[in-house]
């Protein structure tokens, strides 16, 4: 066994002269479970179809799309393992230095919106040939979205790409019922019965159990139209209880989404991570440097995928689903002593886990019967009376994997849903997640701590991050370790106004703590967030919610979570007058800035005389901070004289 035809040449050798389906994809191939394009090929392959790779064409040469010849089924094509501009631009705008899915990093080896362009570049060559979409930036953009790369509310990626069909979510088990109705002759225009499928006709009279959305046009010119949209379509991603949606467009079309594919049994999860994958990137690629993005997948387990969690800002809910689907114990281990015998291993197993590593069973037994409440969440805003909280299956996986012979330490780095860890009474995978499965540094999410930012987040309650902070640092000071906690935050999130931003920056004050990294909100397709950011609804409730669109107040809103920071100081000093809170601009230690001295450009030492503290970055990174902060006072002293 070896990797899918990426040539003509590969084709003869392998005896092949005409290939079921050619998949074009906007990351390098990589023949690892972790791209979406090696699960798909392969899986089609272990049902007997022949599938070769066209990798980043070149999308202003038509020809580069006939280097496999003409498919007998289909061309499938998928934008990437992300959508195609989160992976070329920052939220600012700027483009993104490198891609860690192109060889050697490489930026620039896929267009924009790279779903619709390979379509289009196909249907000029293959005018009659099916052309089958999937992937995030597919899945995510099956029907009409806000785009905030170029502010517009666009059309459903089938009809901009010119497709047939899309395979959204996940993908495995609606791409073989495609494959074989293509096989058994059944015409593409007539797929319109395959569940986590999305089709277009101008007959809708043989469809029952539907529900109409409002149309494209009026989504377009009204805001809440497309909230009121968002939410039926949000209360129908559930498998077991979803209907059949469809978005009526001009000239009498329709887009039509078939209710979602049921989840993966823990069988056919295994059966899909056990299929013969090379685990690495094409040879092809070595002489670029290899694909950086298979190094931190390389030694990591997926042992779930799904989430109850339901973050607003996330779209998980509309590709994987709120069911969580896992993988049993022998699979995970079969593979982790596959990735032992690697001549690359080091001992250290990156991380065991998914959307959320501490997710290992559904948040109850109904949703695996009912589905999920329409009208509720698991998590938010407290544990639903239903949870079954039990992080026992996960602390028995990870003790296992542990034992291995060869394997110095297991680590978790996906994310860690730490409200769900503290509904757990017992604090027996608590404790051992700090003895031993924390790399110095434990990342987790609180995202902000106002309530009121919280509540459109879709995240706990301060308090009880909070909690959870004092219990990590008391097993950590028990074991007697000194490791740190990372919390990600996020600025400029819908609901968040320059008073919530100052109330995180004085929290940050009182904690002693200034992060490395922000993360401004990026607004994504299909997200509740998202559609705030666009409408300025809560699409939820239907109720008004404020929303940060202003760069420069945006900038005001980051450079509070950093206000320690010298070069943020004139922002800092912006957002605190604006926000009538000068009291925090003043020499007392509760104050975060002190205030211009006359005759001198701006004092960039923060209020109080503190130090910068960067926690994580051990002693030598605690002295380059110390440094950098002399030589900026020896140069303000040196432009004074």
């Amino acid at each position: 066994m070896g990797f899918l035809p990426i040539s003509k040449q590969d084709m003869e050798e392998q005896g092949i002269e005409q290939l079921d389906f050619v998949y074009v994809i906007g990351d390098a191939y990589v023949d690892h479970p972790s791209f979406g394009h090696a699960i798909i090929s392969r899986v089609l392959e272990a049902h007997g179809y022949r599938v070769g790779i066209i990798s980043q064409p070149d999308w202003k040469n038509d020809d580069s799309i006939a280097v496999l010849g003409r498919p007998r089924l289909a061309f499938l094509v998928s934008g990437g393992n992300m959508d195609s501009m989160v992976n070329h631009y920052f939220v600012s705008g700027k483009h993104r230095p490198t891609d860690a899915y192109t060889p050697g990093g490489e930026p620039y080896k896929r267009p924009d919106h790279a779903t619709v362009v390979y379509g289009n570049l196909i249907r000029r060559t293959y005018k009659d040939v099916p052309v089958i979409i999937g992937g995030i930036e597919a899945s995510l953009r099956r029907l009409a979205h806000y785009d905030y790369w170029s502010d517009s509310f666009r059309r459903s990626v089938l009809l901009d790409s010119q497709a047939d069909l899309i395979s959204y979510g996940m993908g495995e088990k609606s791409i073989v019922e495609i494959a074989d109705a293509l096989n058994s002759g059944i015409a593409v225009k007539d797929i319109t019965f395959i569940p986590g499928t999305v089709y277009r006709t101008k007959d809708i009279s043989g469809i029952y159990d539907a529900l109409t959305l409002p149309s494209y046009e009026e989504m377009k010119g009204a805001c809440e139209k497309y909230a009121e949209s968002f939410r039926i379509q949000y209360c129908n991603t559930d498998p077991f209880t979803g209907k059949t949606l469809i978005e009526p467009y001009p000239n009498g079309v329709f887009v039509v989404q078939n209710p979602p594919q049921q989840p993966l049994a823990t069988q056919e999860m295994d059966a899909v991570y056990e299929l013969p994958y090379m685990r690495t990137y094409h040879p092809s690629y070595e002489e670029a440097g290899g694909v950086p993005a298979i190094s931190e997948i390389k030694f990591s387990l997926v042992s779930n995928r799904g989430c109850f969690g339901g973050c607003n800002f996330c779209a998980l809910t509309f590709h994987q689903g709120r069911t969580v689907q896992v993988r049993s114990h022998e699979s995970i281990i079969g593979e982790a002593q596959q990735m032992i015998r690697d001549r690359d291993f080091k001992g250290y197993i990156h991380d065991v886990g998914g959307p959320t590593a501490n997710f290992r069973k559904p948040s109850c037994q109904k949703q695996m019967t009912k589905g999920v409440c329409k009208d509720r969440h698991c998590l938010f805003p407290k544990p639903c009376p239903n949870l079954e909280v039990d992080h026992s299956d996960y602390l028995e996986l990870l003790r296992s994997l542990r034992a291995l012979p060869g394997v110095k330490k297991v680590f978790i780095r996906s994310g860690i849903r730490f409200d769900y860890l503290m509904a757990d009474p017992d604090d027996t995978f608590f404790r051992e997640l700090v003895e031993h499965h924390v790399s110095g540094q434990l990342k987790v999410a609180p995202e902000h701590i106002s309530d009121q930012v919280l509540k459109y987040l879709g995240k706990p309650e301060k308090e009880v991050y909070e909690k959870f902070v004092k219990k990590y640092e008391k097993l950590n000071e028990n074991l007697g370790k000194k490791q740190f906690l990372v919390p990600y935050l996020m600025s400029s999130h819908p609901g968040s106004t320059l008073k919530e931003a100052i109330e995180l920056a004085e929290y940050l004050r009182d904690l002693g703590y200034m992060p490395e990294q922000v993360q401004d909100f990026y607004p994504t397709p299909s997200t509740v967030s998202t559609v705030m950011y666009y409408t300025g609804i809560d699409p939820r409730d239907g109720k008004k919610v404020y929303v940060c669109r202003n760069p420069h107040e945006k900038a005001m809103q980051r450079a509070l979570i950093q206000y320690r920071n010298p070069n943020n100081y004139e922002l800092v000093r912006e957002a605190l007058i604006k926000g009538k809170r000068e009291d925090l601009i003043g020499f007392d230690k509760k104050c975060l800035i002190r205030p211009r001295k006359t005759g001198s450009r701006n004092h960039t030492e923060p209020a109080g005389g503190r130090k910068y503290q960067d926690v994580g970055k051990g002693k030598k990174g605690a002295e380059i901070t110390r440094r950098n902060r002399k030589k900026t006072i020896r140069n303000v002293h040196k432009k004074k004289k």
